[in-house]
């Protein structure tokens, strides 16, 4: 019991440490597994492991297979909650670089590395390709944390992301594929024959089937409202377990592909109720994730440590990240645009994650139980990769930015809170002025019909967190915050200033402040006397934004004068000689005005 609270405890207590400093999970998760498992063995009076996975006779969490099943189940949930993230119409989106990078990039990585690992690791050919296959996946979660607080060009972060995001399934049903091939073919996995090639396509045709079905059923009893909405998370947790027991019953091994199989169609279906799904499925992943690591890190024993305490192993992983890597980015991105410091800033940062290091465990302890010829390399093999390629990224990426020059030297990007019409006037008008601009909103209506107008928009509820996990909003330095409520407008502020906001934050002003003009807060935003209800009625009969040149301090004075009289025009921008946009505080007066500026304003053209 103790032994058990304490994975628990620790796991809780890695995922906080990698909150608090920014870097993934894994690496305390890893590092803490190995230092109460083989490391302990060297410093506890006994020689016995603090944290022993399998019963041994005196000491151990799981008798027999059990820790292997756990690992199973495990690792089939995660996979599904990874599948459920791949959304068709993002591959179709992403640009060119991003779909040759999940595609022949992967490709690249799987033979060289693959290649790699049998003239200088020794291991024969299937396993090498094993290998190979489990470190094509980088992955979100080691991502985001390495590059949340480095201000890079919204290209290279958005490729970095989408490759993570799509990668993970993917790299996880091309790893359960290979394995299967390797697991029919005997000892070596080199004695196919017809037989077992019939076997491998009836794992195939199984996982593929069970979970196309069980996805489309799950959808339909979803529908038909045949499940209570307390219940839709249970249900789906022991669907998933039912789908990989199942699949398996059919056909050994096929249940992680049938569990990956049955994310990806749900993840495309248009579900509402499949949001609440996706956040339980997350919730359960992190536990699952601080539980499993700590786990498999903890079984590995000092023997499987020295088998990579080698300088064979110091070469494959240079191979892998000097050679490898580069070679899928370079060959991926040609013909892109991107410049090649661009390039090798993306080459450097390519930490493997969770996937990897999860399947790894569990092909390892399959095919060492299985008695595959060297199959214990697998799993210290891909550790070792993933901590390297953590550490390394963690440790040197804001460096390789600064060598590469990709750092942004100053956050120009706008990021609106709110995405009515007046917001999506506004945003049209610096989008096209060349500001990126980037509306949130949790009504997904006004986030489709801004999408719809060629604007950069994404649902998002500022009460929750998850803004500040992505990396693509590193450049932005502005904030305005346009919604209809006050209370929204000023949470915004206090909440995304100090991330968002570091240029300027600004907010709409309440309609009481609007009956006081002159003790207006320092943050209001446009004008002293207009409000949301004031700013719609005028997008709504003057959906257009006006441009009026100024030929002194004192003609931008009297303009912004004549706009506070005319209710149906608000001041909103000032253009500099050099196009640069200004927006006008709360005290107009305190903006440095120059002759060749121009005013912008919404609504009816003044006269004057």
């Amino acid at each position: 019991m103790l032994e058990l609270a304490g994975i628990i405890i620790l796991g809780i207590i890695a995922q906080w440490v990698a909150w608090k400093f920014k870097i993934p999970a894994i690496l305390p998760l890893i590092l803490i597994g190995l230092l109460v498992g083989p490391i302990s063995t060297l410093i506890s009076e006994d020689g016995n492991k603090w944290i022993e996975p399998v019963w041994n006779g005196k000491q151990g969490l799981f008798p027999g297979e059990s820790l292997f099943n756990f690992v199973s189940l495990a690792i089939a949930l995660i996979l599904f909650e990874g599948g459920m993230t791949l959304k068709k119409d993002e591959i179709r989106s992403v640009g060119p670089v991003i779909y040759k990078l999940i595609t022949l990039g992967a490709f690249i990585t799987m033979i060289t590395a693959g290649v790699t690992a049998h003239f200088i690791i020794g291991l024969n050919w299937p396993l090498s390709f094993l290998f190979s296959s489990l470190i094509i996946v980088t992955g979100p979660t080691v991502i985001t944390p390495i590059l949340r607080n480095l201000p890079l060009k919204k290209d290279i972060s958005t490729i970095l992301k989408w490759e993570g995001i799509l990668i993970d399934p993917i790299g996880a049903l091309i790893a359960v594929l290979v394995f299967e091939f390797i697991r029919i073919g005997g000892d070596t996995g080199m004695e196919y024959s017809k037989e077992t090639l019939v076997e491998f396509g009836k794992i195939v045709i199984i996982g593929l089937s069970i979970g196309f079905t069980s996805a489309y059923a799950f959808a339909t009893a979803i529908k038909q409202k045949l499940i209570p909405h307390y219940l839709l998370n249970v249900v789906a947790l022991a669907l998933v377990l039912g789908v990989f027991v199942l699949a398996d019953l059919f056909a050994h091994e096929s249940g992680l592909l049938a569990v990956v199989i049955m994310g990806m169609v749900l993840g495309n279906m248009k579900l509402e109720a499949l949001k609440d799904v996706l956040y339980f499925k997350e919730t359960i992943s992190i536990l699952l994730i601080s539980i499993l690591f700590i786990l498999l890190s903890a079984n590995i024993n000092l023997s499987d440590l020295e088998l990579i305490y080698n300088w064979n192993s110091l070469i494959l992983f240079g191979v892998v990240v000097l050679l490898v890597r580069p070679l899928g980015v370079f060959l991926s991105a040609r013909k892109s645009g991107l410049s090649s410091n661009e390039k090798i800033f993306i080459s450097w940062v390519g930490p493997r994650g969770i996937v990897a290091a999860g399947i790894a465990s569990l092909f390892g302890l399959k095919l060492t139980m299985q008695g595959v010829q060297n199959a214990n390399y697998i799993t210290p093999l891909v550790f070792m990769i993933v901590l390297g390629t953590v550490l390394l990224n963690a440790t040197t990426a804001k460096l390789m930015a600064r060598f590469t020059r990709v750092l942004l030297k100053k956050s120009e990007g706008i990021l609106i809170v709110g995405a009515s019409p007046p917001a999506r006037l506004i945003a049209k008008y610096l989008q096209n002025n060349n500001r990126r601009v980037v509306l949130i909103d949790s009504n997904r209506t006004n986030i489709e019909t801004s999408i719809e107008e060629g604007l950069e928009a994404m649902e998002c509820n500022i009460y929750e967190d998850e803004i500040f996990e992505n990396i693509e909003l590193n450049d932005i330095g502005f904030l305005l915050a346009l919604t209809g409520s006050n209370t929204i407008n000023e949470y915004a502020l206090s909440k995304l200033k100090q991330t968002f906001g570091e240029e300027g934050a600004f907010r709409l002003i309440s309609a009481e402040e609007m009956r006081d003009p002159d003790n207006n807060p320092e943050e209001g935003l446009f004008s002293q006397t207009d409000d949301f209800i004031n700013i719609s009625e005028v997008v709504r009969d003057y959906p257009i934004i006006n441009e009026v040149k100024i030929n002194s301090p004192e003609h931008y004075k009297d303009l912004m004068k004549a706009t506070m009289k005319e209710i149906k025009s608000i001041p909103v921008f000032v253009k500099g000689t050099d196009n640069e946009i200004h927006i006008i505080p709360a005290n107009y007066k305190d903006l440095s005005v120059e002759e060749g500026h121009s005013l912008m304003y919404i609504g009816k053209k003044l006269k004057i």
